[in-house]
């Protein structure tokens, strides 16, 4: 099938690129010059594991195109996905300015039928503000062309994206026209060999799954990281308490691990566009409002630790970091924790030395060149001259150092462990003091 991708962020590009590898014609869509071009000599402006060979693959095919031309994008695709970003506004809700110009571009160059894809994470009733943004735009240039806008939201998790939509646990599909919906279907044929992953449900319905979705995997990190605050404070160890309460398959082990907060794209933006709905509705959505507010708290978590440690006065001490992406397989570091925590030390007089498996060029990108951040070429260069080494990123490489190593090269002997990924008793036995996440503090004999 012929298929347009409006935006070449990250769902977009997933998502054109997916379709593309299972047979179909796909034209992306970006407005920025820069990565079109990028994209079209075989380079990619994301890391996702395996996307930059799935990328030159179906390029090399011919299945995959990259271009700034909208109404060629609008010629091309019965399938008009619109992936373009919704960035909160200041009061938290979904800024749509994007969706609709895309769906004012579309109404500019239709001249047949079309299936206006939304994809991006977007409000409920945003399908019907596509729909009449379209209609304005049609009656302006005087004609009259058949659509339909369908709700198709993306379950794709960062570092595992490729993954989820080749094999997805569901496809939803809003929809008010059942043609439609079958349409959609064949599209999405391939990915559902082994057993019908499609799910049709009205668009309204679909558009809050989404919100939903998250709100609820937001809500169960929040709960467990409220917990391992009240384990601390009772002298329980909260990772026992994880694995007695995820032994109960109504609760599963899926995100209930404690750690110093959630970051990403799209937890703390979508639990604050949808209490924002709520709001605008007239409904306290005190639940979703008290997940985020754990969270903020969360990512404090951390710093005070350190703090403590040195009696509060951390002026002209050095931190190692290890990890800065919000999670790990991803450079992503938009709201990440590592954040919080090195914008806390440096108010304070603070420097920081970090390191990350991917996202360094991102760091680079945020804060530019500053005195009190070095950035390091591995884990062990961070730890040299530093007064204590904080985790942030649970990524793999991380998980069994050299703890012998790491209490030679650190001016104090102390790890404060955000994500509890490391061996309380190996740390100590090293000589290590060694401070998590809703367990006591660890200290050697």
């Amino acid at each position: 099938m012929d298929v347009t991708i409006f935006g070449s962020g990250y769902v977009g590009l997933v998502t054109g690129v997916c379709l593309a590898e299972v047979g179909n014609n796909v034209l992306c869509i970006d407005v920025d010059p820069d990565k079109v071009a990028l994209l079209n000599g075989g380079g990619v402006p994301i890391f996702e594991p395996g996307l930059d060979d799935m990328i030159q693959k179906n390029r090399a095919a011919g299945r995959l195109n990259f271009s700034t031309d909208a109404a060629a994008g609008v010629r091309h695709g019965l399938f008009q996905f619109i992936a373009v970003g919704t960035p909160p506004d200041e009061d938290g809700s979904a800024d749509l300015q994007y969706v609709l110009a895309v769906a004012r571009t579309i109404g500019e160059h239709i001249d047949s039928y079309r299936i206006i894809v939304d994809k991006s994470t977007v409000p409920v009733g945003t399908a019907d503000k596509v729909a009449a943004q379209i209609a304005q735009t049609l009656a302006t240039r005087g004609v009259a062309v058949q659509y339909d806008v369908v709700s198709n939201p993306e379950f794709l998790k960062e570092g595992a994206a490729i993954e989820d939509f080749m094999r997805p646990d569901r496809i939803i599909v809003g929809t008010d026209n059942p043609r439609t919906g079958e349409l959609l279907r064949a599209l999405y044929a391939p990915f559902n060999r082994s057993h019908d992953r499609v799910m049709l449900m009205d668009i309204r319905s679909a558009e809050l799954t989404k919100y939903a979705a998250n709100a609820m995997l937001a809500t169960k990190i929040s709960f467990m990281n409220e917990l391992s605050n009240i384990a601390e404070a009772v002298g329980a160890d909260i990772e026992k308490v994880r694995i007695g309460i995820g032994s109960d398959p109504r609760i599963g082990y899926q995100f209930i691990y404690p750690g110093c907060g959630y970051g990403g794209s799209c937890f703390p933006k979508d639990v604050r566009a949808l209490e924002h709905s709520a709001r605008a509705l007239g409904y306290r959505a005190e639940l979703l409002a008290a997940v985020e507010a754990v969270n903020f708290r969360q990512k404090e978590v951390l710093f005070s630790k350190i703090s403590d440690y040195f009696g509060g006065d951390l002026s002209g001490r050095t931190l190692a970091l290890w990890g800065l992406s919000f999670k790990p397989n991803t450079d992503d570091m938009r709201e990440a924790s590592s954040r919080t925590l090195m914008e806390a030390l440096w108010a304070v007089g603070a420097r920081v030395r970090a390191f990350d498996p991917v996202a360094m060029d991102e760091t680079r990108r945020l804060y530019g060149d500053r005195p009190d951040l070095t950035l390091t070429k591995d884990a062990l260069q961070a730890l040299d001259g530093a007064d204590g080494l904080a985790i942030l990123t649970e990524w793999s490489q991380f998980r069994s150092p050299n703890f012998t190593d790491i209490k030679a090269r650190l001016k104090h002997p102390v790890i404060f462990d955000g994500r509890n990924v490391l061996d309380a008793r190996l740390a100590t036995a090293a000589g290590l003091t060694y401070l998590s996440i809703g367990r006591a503090p660890a200290r050697p004999a």
